[in-house]
């Protein structure tokens, strides 16, 4: 599909025009332009920094019944042009049809109204009182106190290309649902779905300056939504190195961070594990987003009992997973976002068998269609060791290395923490205490055992460089808000 109008900025209750013109967005399946998207200045996200500072008072009071009023009629919009905001996610990201209609929109749709219902969530706790004797501080006394939770204040929420649905909606609403006020700054590969979202709370009746969009594709509109002296807080989706430079500037001026970073999956294979359901698990990293998720289950890590029969079963599914147009039913893998990507995939592949692994599936590019579009076959490196590259580092992409081990427990664990990262690891084995024993002695923010399923209630983000924070069910308007304590005397 392709939007007509070109975009402009969401700046104050207004759109707005761009300062410095506009781009092309492009339809990683064909390489057709979908829609011109909007680049703001340095100026321009200063306005809409201080836009959202001004609103941050009024927004802050509004009774929670009206903050849960706005979003839940958000979605109910959303939901109404769910067609063509579907069409346009997959035009702008590549996702086969499911995905783009499921895990984007839909998830869209969700969390918009899971944070109506937490605008409601009481933000006051009583906590037990403290007899104190008299002392310096004044006489013997009963104290006491109350637990309450406040927004944060203007909030900067910097989104990945991966979903621009369901990461966006993950910040937006748990932020809002508290009272806080935010600037949103998508990526900049896929925006215009983000601009729809603005488009559904402007409909909804948000005021004026409490949500703000700009975008662009320099890196000072970035840095301006992160150092403005407006902005309280940044919740920033993306790579570990660009996190690791908002932190820095974060902490000159100690704004809060909510940071969900790199990953690379752990996923132990014992050998008494159910071997179709551990496939089926991996299988997901190249389906989902085309291996574009930092939660896959990138890194195998299985026993040499059963290191043959899993590497023959994953290349016998993956013998399954057509690539194409996703648009085209029965397409499973689509795209990735951009050529630069695409090279940067491939080039990884290339690594992977300099430094020895197997390439047992995939490692050429396919050709689709007319040639056109960023294709990525998915591809499955065997016999790995842990010190190569393809092992350690993030590829982004339909790619997943398998590591043997001979040992135990001992040695799975180890092999699995041996990493940088820690966001989702996984544990296959049909015995389920040893699998809750070793699940709880990874070093990851999430475990899924015999699953790659995810409650959505439950806390999420990662331990090491893969984050900050936890968000997530009633854990993101944690999040967003600061806690503050109210003593008096009984």
């Amino acid at each position: 599909m392709s939007e007509r109008e070109p975009q402009r900025l969401y700046i104050g209750g207004e759109w707005v025009e761009p300062a410095g013109g506009h781009y092309e967005v492009v339809d990683p399946a064909d390489e057709s332009v979908v829609g011109l998207a909007p680049q703001a200045t340095r100026g321009q996200v200063e306005e809409a920094a201080r836009a959202a500072a001004e609103a941050f008072e009024g927004w802050s009071r509004t009774a929670p019944e009206e903050r849960a009023a706005i979003l839940d009629r958000a979605a109910d919009i959303i939901q109404r042009e769910f067609e063509p905001w579907a069409a346009l996610a997959q035009a702008e990201t590549g996702a086969p049809t499911g995905i783009a209609r499921g895990m984007q929109v839909g998830v869209g749709v969700s969390r918009f109204r899971r944070y109506a219902k937490g605008a409601l969530e009481p933000v006051e706790r009583g906590l037990p009182p403290q007899v104190t004797e008299a002392g310096p501080m004044g006489k013997a006394s009963i104290l006491g106190a109350l637990e309450v939770r406040q927004p944060v204040g203007v909030v900067t929420c910097i989104t990945s290309y991966n979903n621009p649905w369901a990461n966006p909606a993950g910040k937006v609403a748990p932020a809002l649902a508290m009272g806080n006020t935010v600037v949103v700054k998508p990526a900049p590969q896929d925006p215009l779905s983000v601009f729809k979202m603005a488009g559904a709370l402007h409909e909804a009746g948000v005021p004026a300056g409490v949500v703000n969009v700009v975008c662009g594709t320099s890196a000072e509109v970035g840095e301006a939504a992160v150092d403005s002296p407006y902005v309280d807080m940044v919740s920033f989706t993306g790579s570990t190195g660009v996190g690791q430079r908002i932190a820095e500037v974060c902490g000159r001026t100690m704004k809060r961070q909510l940071m969900e970073l790199g990953g690379k999956g752990a996923a132990i294979v014992f050998d008494d594990a159910d071997l179709d359901a551990a496939v089926m698990g991996i299988g997901t990293t190249f389906s989902f987003y085309s291996g574009q998720i930092c939660t896959a289950p990138t890194r195998v890590i299985a026993h040499r009992a059963v290191y043959e029969q899993l590497v023959e079963k994953l290349t016998g599914y993956l013998a399954f997973m057509r690539v194409g147009d996703p648009a085209v039913p029965g397409t499973v893998v689509g795209p990735v976002i951009s050529a630069a990507h695409r090279d940067r995939v491939e080039s990884y592949i290339e690594l992977g068998r300099k430094e020895g692994a197997r390439i047992a599936h995939g490692g050429e590019r396919p050709v689709v269609g007319d040639g056109r579009g960023f294709y990525v076959a998915p591809t499955l490196l065997v016999d790995c060791t842990n010190d190569m590259r393809v092992v350690r580092e993030e590829i982004f992409g339909p790619v997943v290395v398998v590591v043997p081990f001979d040992g135990g427990e001992e040695e799975a664990v180890a092999l699995a923490n041996d990493s940088d990262f820690g966001l989702l690891s996984y544990v296959w084995s049909g015995d389920s205490a040893r699998a809750f024993r070793v699940a709880r002695r990874l070093r990851a923010g999430g475990v899924g055992v015999n699953t790659i399923g995810r409650n959505m209630e439950a806390p999420f983000g990662g331990f090491k460089r893969s984050g900050v924070g936890r968000d997530v069910g009633s854990y993101a308007l944690h999040a967003y808000s600061e806690t503050q304590s109210i003593v008096w005397t009984a």
